[in-house]
């Protein structure tokens, strides 16, 4: 968590002191105002709805009370620290301790956990990929990193959703070899379909028939005069990437157009949109936040979802 600047650090604590100074002249300036120190049955000349205010002292329990709540404050205060005041609990963090914090202390338990953890990474690391996912705990390790890190994205089926890739299924746009998931996860991916493809100058009338032959493929009911037509246009604007047969490129992430697996939905008008407008999907690299042991089972677990006969 970031630091406060000055003024909203100095104002917290004056907000913090003001209230609890407050709160002890509140109970001081109480106390002398009583009349008596002894319960009677004397009240303050309030009467409301036959109900008559007494005016007897404050319980002595409740000011003790009072007075420990405001005492033990300031000592939480002094321990813990305060906007940008520090306290004098500290904290170990990459072994030198450190002055409390909630970032501190989260990074403190994760480091437990992590030493905790440590050797059981390091023995599932030790396992090829095609081994480890035959072993049931490692998977639900990874199953669980993938839970906490990735389903946002790719649900928690891993099922994908439009923009973001199915991951148990065959089709992947990098492959879908250990090296490669590993090297996805850490490094992240970075796909870019340029408007138009490789020709900006493709009118509409050859987005259409663009259109029409992509759809024709794989299959989708299409215009067969506007397909032939696009051919040509597909020959020049897209299987620079796609290839001739249309069946893609993992060198550059380029789909396969012939089969029924859409990224981005296999409409008219979405394959229309793609054409015009491009595409620019983007996986950010996650291994600043995995060691390499732990993005190998994580790793086990995405390739065990297109090897599920492997894993068995």
């Amino acid at each position: 968590m970031s630091a406060l600047s000055t003024f909203w650090s100095v104002w917290v604590i004056a907000i913090v002191f003001g209230t609890l100074i407050a709160c002890g002249l509140l109970i001081q300036y109480s106390s002398k105002t009583q009349v008596h120190s002894e319960e009677t049955d004397e009240t303050t000349g309030h009467e409301y709805d036959g109900i008559q205010e007494l005016d007897n002292p404050l319980p002595r329990w409740w000011v003790i009370m009072f007075w420990a709540t405001i005492v033990f404050s300031v000592g939480y205060i002094a321990a813990y620290g305060l906007a940008n005041m520090q306290g004098f609990l500290k904290v170990e963090v990459d072994g030198k301790q450190v002055p409390w914090s909630q970032t501190a202390q989260w990074q403190n338990e994760v480091e437990k956990f992590d030493e905790k953890v440590a050797p059981l990474f390091a023995e599932y690391a030790a396992t090829p990929i095609p081994e480890l996912i035959k072993n049931e705990e490692a998977l639900k390790t990874g199953q669980r990193l993938f839970a906490s890190n990735c389903s946002v994205c790719h649900g928690s089926g891993a099922k994908g959703a439009q923009g973001f890739p199915n991951l148990t299924d065959n089709d992947w746009l990098y492959g879908g070899s250990p090296e490669k998931i590993i090297h996805a996860i850490k490094n992240g991916l970075n796909g870019m379909m340029p408007a138009r493809g490789v020709m900006p100058s493709m009118t509409d009338a050859q987005i259409d028939q663009t259109v029409q032959y992509v759809r024709s493929l794989s299959g989708l009911k299409h215009d067969a005069a506007l397909a032939a037509e696009g051919t040509a246009v597909f020959m020049q604007a897209c299987a620079a990437c796609h290839g001739v047969d249309g069946k893609g490129n993992q060198m550059v992430g380029a789909p396969n157009l012939t089969d029924d697996i859409w990224l981005y939905g296999g409409s008219t008008k979405q394959i229309d949109f793609a054409i015009r407008h491009g595409r620019n999907g983007v996986m950010p690299p996650q291994g600043h936040r995995f060691t390499d042991e732990q993005v190998h089972v994580l790793a086990a677990y995405v390739y065990s979802l297109s090897n599920k006969e492997s894993a068995q």
